[in-house]
């Protein structure tokens, strides 16, 4: 490869460690030189908006769109993402064309050794109304105040007293070193969101010189289980003010998908499961309409599909 390649990503900690991590695993598939990757940090929308919940301001294309538009232009051949931040449609020019493997899928409770362990009325740090809805679900006295920012910015607003806990996915605080930060919860309890612990690269669809680097870092089985979630976030509809929870494990040959809907008070609940198979994420649509043919109209109008 004769010409320097250039990684987009958010400029947070976090993303920049998960863009070195693609960079190494580049580097080990195809021999490309430590300096043969770029590392672009591109700042996003949200990024900047941090006093706000994504539902107000633009959803999670605040994650995406400068990094889509940097592709369009150029300016960069391939993007990093979480893949829990990316958007259910993405534009037809824009492919996924690998995942790395999938770290821990599990959040983390910190300030307090369990849910139950948590003080009558506490406050709960968070700005996803999965969590929230979960919390509330398993404790309605807690209250869920908005908790925005990056790893550092959210343990900063615990430690200054805003809040009594928060939550925070394991991955992320794995990726950063901090493996012994708060306690995990079973996805018995709290299952995760559609895609947490995945890392996902995308690029243009007419670039096929990147397509075909960037697919021999895909990990087929990672691909396969959050395709599948994301199979049932479009069915649903499901955007960033949507409580929904999925997550998708082999089970044999197949894949099993579990997936639960809530109201955002966590009061009304559907949960399902179903097989999938690997190559076909649309079937978990049937899912999708399960919970939702199941679902009370309060909580069946927070969905689209």
């Amino acid at each position: 490869m004769a010409k320097t390649l250039r990684l987009g990503t958010r400029g947070s900690p976090l993303a920049l460690t998960q863009a070195r991590m693609v960079a190494a695993a580049l580097g080990a598939a195809h021999g490309v030189a430590e300096d043969g990757i770029e590392i672009v940090p591109i700042r996003t929308s949200g990024d900047r908006i941090q006093d706000r919940a994504l539902a107000e301001v633009g959803g999670k294309a605040l994650w995406t769109k400068e990094l889509d538009r940097a592709l369009h232009d150029g300016d960069i051949d391939f993007a990093v993402h979480s893949m829990k931040d990316v958007e259910t449609i993405r534009p037809e020019t824009i492919v996924l064309a690998a995942m790395l493997p999938r770290a821990d899928v599990r959040d983390r409770l910190i300030g307090a050794p369990s849910i139950a362990a948590l003080p009558r009325g506490a406050r709960i740090g968070t700005s996803s109304p999965r969590r929230a809805a979960q919390l509330k679900r398993l404790r309605p006295d807690v209250v869920p105040v908005l908790f925005r920012g990056n790893v550092d910015t959210r343990l900063a607003k615990l430690a200054a007293g805003e809040a009594e806990a928060t939550l925070l996915a394991a991955a992320g605080l794995d990726r950063l070193g901090r493996t012994g930060v708060g306690a995990a919860i079973p996805v018995e309890v709290m299952l995760p969101a559609p895609a947490q612990g995945a890392v996902g690269i995308e690029t243009l669809a007419a670039n096929r010189e990147v397509r075909a680097l960037l697919g021999a870092i895909d990990h087929a089985a990672t691909s396969a289980c959050v395709r599948a979630e994301r199979g049932l976030l479009a069915r649903l509809g499901a955007d960033c003010r949507s409580p929904v929870a999925a997550l998708a494990v082999f089970d044999g040959t197949v894949l099993r998908l579990r997936a639960e809907i809530l109201s955002e008070d966590g009061s009304e609940h559907v949960a399902g499961d179903a097989l999938v198979a690997m190559d076909a994420p649309a079937e978990a649509g049937a899912l999708a309409e399960s919970l939702l043919r199941d679902a009370p109209m309060r909580l069946r109008i927070l969905f689209a599909g």
